[in-house]
This record gives structure tokens, C-alpha cells and sequence, in this order.
């Protein structure tokens, strides 16, 4: 595990493959930090021939934290983030693999610094300057769950391990039986890497700066979209929305499956990924 000083942040990284490999970095979603890469994921990329790198975004894990309610950061600072994780690799360029705010915050750094940017796999993601007719977001029973928080008292460990097992339910689709044992082992691990569990959520008031409008539409690399067909987050029509305007994007629909990235499913999402990156 190691740091990078990345403007006036520090974040942590954590590194699976060969140091001269092709680079393959990973960005999470709102709220998660690298954990939310499963370490079989990673170790399957690396199988497959890259060096592979998740991180910690900003008020997750070990990366720089502010309390709950006091960042001032943007959607553009995170992608500065992830170019900057890239360059602290000592590379040029990587291929990014980004879910849900992920994402979003990958196809930013696709069109802000396209030459840092080889491809781009896009998971449980939504446009960027989306620019049609509204498309379905988060389910109902997510907001239910989310307004416990107010309540919540992130220093009962139980309690706490108990509401992040409760999000990892939600996510999950029907392809595969829900591990609970798994989740709340996960809850517990992401519990035991922070400070302040709860500046996680300053990612809900995380926004852009500029212009973006139909931005999307723009992106020059390789895409691929992966997008569960039961996503309660970010539901399908999101990533069909994002290969239909993106030139020359593959959509994979991952039948049954939810906002996660079920064990089961790992080896053919890591192939899908490699094979985007093999295309450059």
C-alpha cells in the first residue's frame, strides 16, 4: 500500500501485477474506497497480462478525509485525482476502469486529459452531461435505507456494519444468492480503514464545475459498457443511454445482476476489460 501526494491530497494506492506491465487503474464509486475492487478482480487483470491499481477516493479508506460536511471539492478535482494516480504510476497513459461515480468521474478524465486515457470501461455508470429525456435513477428502497443515517452512531461498529450490509443487499441482483457473511466482512474491513466513516458520504454533494452538457458524446477511446440488468442505482437504460451516444462503444449487459460485482461474474468481467484494453 502506498501513498501519492496528488495536489494538496494524499491518496492511497494499492497495486496488483507487473510493475512494466500496461497499467490498468480502477475508480471506484460515491462512497466506496478501493475495497469495493474485489482482490480477486484485480488479480484476474493482472492474469491477464496488466499492472493494476485501485485507490482510495478522497474521504474513503486511507486517502485524505475532512468531516462530514465540509468538502469543497468537484467532480473535476476527483479526475484530477485519478490523472494524477496515473502519472504517480510512472506512466503515460492507462486504460480506466471506472463504476458508478467512477464512472463518471473516468469519462471526465477521458475528454479533460484524453492522451492519459487508452480506453475506458464504463460499470454501472450514467452519462456525463446526459443530455435526453430523464433516465430512471436510484430505487426508492436506497432512499428509505439512506434516511437511517440521520440516526446512525458510526461508533456503534455493529450498528454501523449493519447499515452498510443493508446497501450491499439493496445492490444486489438476483443472479447470484446474497452473501451476507461476505458483505459484512467487507463492511467491517472498509470500517477498520477510516477515521471518519461518515465524510464518505460527502460524495452525495459532490458535483461538477464546468459545462459538460452532451460532453458523452465526445469521448474518442475505446469504450466498453458494463451494466447489470437489475440495477437499483444506476438502472440500465443508463448504460444503454451511454453506449448508444458514445462512437464505436460495446454495451454488456450482465444478466441478473445488480449495482456490484458479484464473485461469480469476475472472471468474464475481467476478460471483457481486457479485451477493451487490447484494443489500443
Amino acid at each position: 500500500m502506498d501513498r501519492l501526494v496528488i495536489g494538496n491530497v494524499e491518496i492511497a494506492v494499492e497495486a496488483f501485477g507487473a510493475p512494466d506491465a500496461p497499467l490498468i487503474v480502477l475508480a471506484m464509486g460515491a462512497t466506496l474506497s478501493m475495497l469495493g475492487w474485489p482482490a480477486p478482480l484485480c488479480e484476474a487483470l493482472a492474469a491477464h497480462g496488466f499492472r493494476v491499481v485501485r485507490y482510495d477516493h478522497r474521504d474513503t479508506g486511507l486517502s485524505t478525509t475532512v468531516a462530514p460536511g465540509a468538502a469543497t471539492y468537484s467532480v473535476e478535482d476527483l479526475a484530477a485525482d485519478l490523472t494524477g494516480v496515473i502519472a504517480g504510476q510512472g506512466a503515460t497513459r492507462a486504460h480506466v476502469v471506472g463504476m458508478s461515480l467512477g464512472g463518471y468521474v473516468g469519462q471526465l478524465a477521458a475528454l479533460s486529459t484524453p492522451d492519459r486515457v487508452a480506453s475506458l470501461t464504463l460499470i454501472g455508470a450514467e452519462p456525463l452531461g446526459w443530455d435526453g429525456p430523464p433516465l430512471p435513477h436510484i430505487a426508492p428502497a436506497f432512499l428509505d435505507h439512506f434516511e437511517t443515517l440521520a440516526d446512525l452512531d458510526w461508533s456503534d461498529r455493529e450498528a454501523a456494519v449493519a447499515f452498510l450490509t443493508g446497501v450491499a443487499r439493496l445492490c444486489a441482483g438476483s443472479a447470484y444468492p446474497f452473501d451476507e457473511s461476505a458483505a459484512r466482512a467487507q463492511a467491517a474491513a472498509v470500517l477498520t480503514r477510516t477515521t471518519s466513516p461518515a465524510s464518505a458520504f460527502n460524495h452525495a454533494s459532490v458535483d461538477t464545475r464546468g459545462d459538460w452538457n452532451a460532453a458523452f458524446r465526445r469521448i474518442p477511446q475505446p469504450v466498453l459498457v458494463l451494466h447489470g440488468e437489475e440495477d437499483p442505482i444506476l438502472p440500465l437504460a443508463n448504460g444503454q443511454a451511454l453506449a448508444a451516444g458514445i462512437p464505436g462503444a460495446e454495451l454488456r449487459i450482465l444478466p441478473g445482476v445488480g449495482h456490484e460485482l458479484p464473485a461469480a461474474a469476475i472472471p468474464d468481467i475481467a476478460a471483457a476489460i481486457a479485451g477493451v484494453a487490447a484494443r489500443t
